[in-house]
């Protein structure tokens, strides 16, 4: 049997692992656009290079990593990926999450649920995987039928699923990925997968204020996150809430202040949990509480690091996109100065200024490869201060936010926008923002 392995990220990585386990005689090639690879295996053939995916031919199954559109891909047949390998061999039931922002949170509430749930019954296992655990094949072997699985899905690892999960969820979809994806319209019909495929009795569970057009012929049992007077499909009323308690249709959850995380945003992903965990959990409105209030959040998802001479600084490194910073201004009232840019996804910035106009930031510091064109875009919007900074360095960077902060201020780092201009990933960019503010 021949193998092709499309690139060798962490999925791929997995990828190879998996398949040499279940195929030991196969020849397995790794193509990967990179000019060298210091990890590869020895037992497999390596091709090097920029455009290498258009040359992979002739294989008995391509296993293509999820940055990898389906479209570079040279051979059109027996193309697979870790993601629809899994949900075909899976024994447990998958609850899927995906969105433009949110899905990680989601994830964790979800679990932590669950976890309360089944707290009692040591041989049942919550599973968090994808692309806030750990590769989904490196799981799959452990995974039992009495296990629950609950995965975050991003468009890259659904872009080509013909398989959904029994329990999906999708938080609020907004242009992202377009530098990767074709145009927006790809970027949703990717998301969407994880519903296109579900059956009657499955669960959807969305935001019906959010939803998109295209979820209005979706079958299955829906679930809504807002209460609906008129509704084109079957649905009972979902979790939703108010000035004082979140809510499973009329009864009372918990109240909102247990709700550790910041912002109307997590409200709603937390209603997100609740309407997925429902019935899952025989509405167990208790461990639901418990799950809900025990979690803390998660890095550089809007996390306070640190408190100096009155101003007080977050790290929302997480927020690559325009609705993300939106969300992060809309979760303070306090006025804010707003760390900006990056490496540019294709997103426009228009909606953000407005929203930096009416949301009492008094500056923002744009940085990165992008910042003309935020400082351009948010000035076309907006009189607020826009300062482009060409710093290289985290520490100059929060350095000068200080400097331009009052006492009473938040300095919220969220940059909304991609990070490989200037670190390994956001998670970087999230831990040397952290570094350089406790160094004030």
């Amino acid at each position: 049997m021949k193998i092709a392995i499309a690139g060798y990220g962490v999925e791929g990585k997995s990828n190879y692992h998996y398949y040499r386990t279940k195929e030991p005689e196969a020849e397995i090639t790794i193509f990967d656009e990179r000019e060298r690879l210091d990890d590869a295996p020895t037992d497999a053939k390596l091709v090097l290079g920029k455009g290498v995916f258009g040359k992979i031919h002739g294989f008995d199954l391509v296993l293509r990593s999820p940055s990898v559109p389906p479209r570079n891909i040279g051979q059109t047949e027996h193309i697979w990926s870790a993601t629809r390998e899994f949900m075909r061999h899976c024994p447990a039931p998958i609850i899927g999450v995906t969105g433009s922002k949110g899905k990680g949170t989601v994830c964790s509430f979800i679990a932590e649920i669950l976890k309360a749930h089944f707290a009692e019954q040591s041989k049942r296992h919550i599973h968090l995987l994808g692309n806030i655990g750990v590769p989904a094949l490196d799981i799959l072997p452990q995974v039992n039928e009495d296990d629950v699985v609950v995965y975050e899905m991003s468009s890259f690892q659904l872009w080509d699923c013909t398989q959904s999960p029994s329990i999906a969820v999708v938080t609020m979809i907004e242009p992202d990925h377009l530098n990767v994806h074709s145009d927006f319209q790809d970027y949703v019909n990717a998301k969407l997968n994880i519903l296109y495929y579900q059956h009657d009795g499955n669960t959807a569970v969305y935001n019906q204020e959010e939803a998109s057009p295209e979820l209005a012929e979706l079958i299955g049992h829906i679930i809504t996150t807002t209460q609906a007077d008129d509704m084109p499909y079957p649905y009972r009323v979902g979790a939703h809430f108010d000035d004082e308690n979140l809510y499973m249709g009329d009864e009372i959850i918990c109240p909102v202040n247990d709700i550790k995380l910041p912002g109307r945003h997590n409200l709603l992903n937390a209603c997100a949990a609740i309407a997925a965990t429902w019935e899952i959990t025989g509405h167990d409105k208790a461990a639901i509480a418990k799950g809900l209030g025990a979690f803390e959040g998660l890095p550089h998802r809007l996390k306070f690091v640190r408190e100096v001479n009155g101003t007080r600084f977050y790290d929302d490194s997480i927020a690559t996109t325009p609705g993300s910073a939106i969300a992060a201004i809309k979760a303070f009232d306090q006025p804010k100065v707003l760390i900006l840019g990056g490496s540019d996804k294709g997103a426009d910035y228009h909606e953000l200024g407005r929203v930096i106009g009416h949301g009492n930031v008094r500056v923002v510091l744009a940085i990165g490869a992008n910042r003309s064109k935020i400082a351009e875009q948010i000035m076309d919007e907006t009189e607020v201060s826009v300062v482009q900074s060409s710093a290289t360095s985290m520490q100059d960077i929060v350095q000068t936010v200080y400097d331009l902060s009052n006492p009473g201020d938040v300095v919220i780092l969220s940059p909304a926008a991609a990070s490989f201009d200037m670190f390994k990933s956001y998670q970087d960019r999230g831990d040397q923002f952290v570094a350089a503010v406790n160094e004030l």
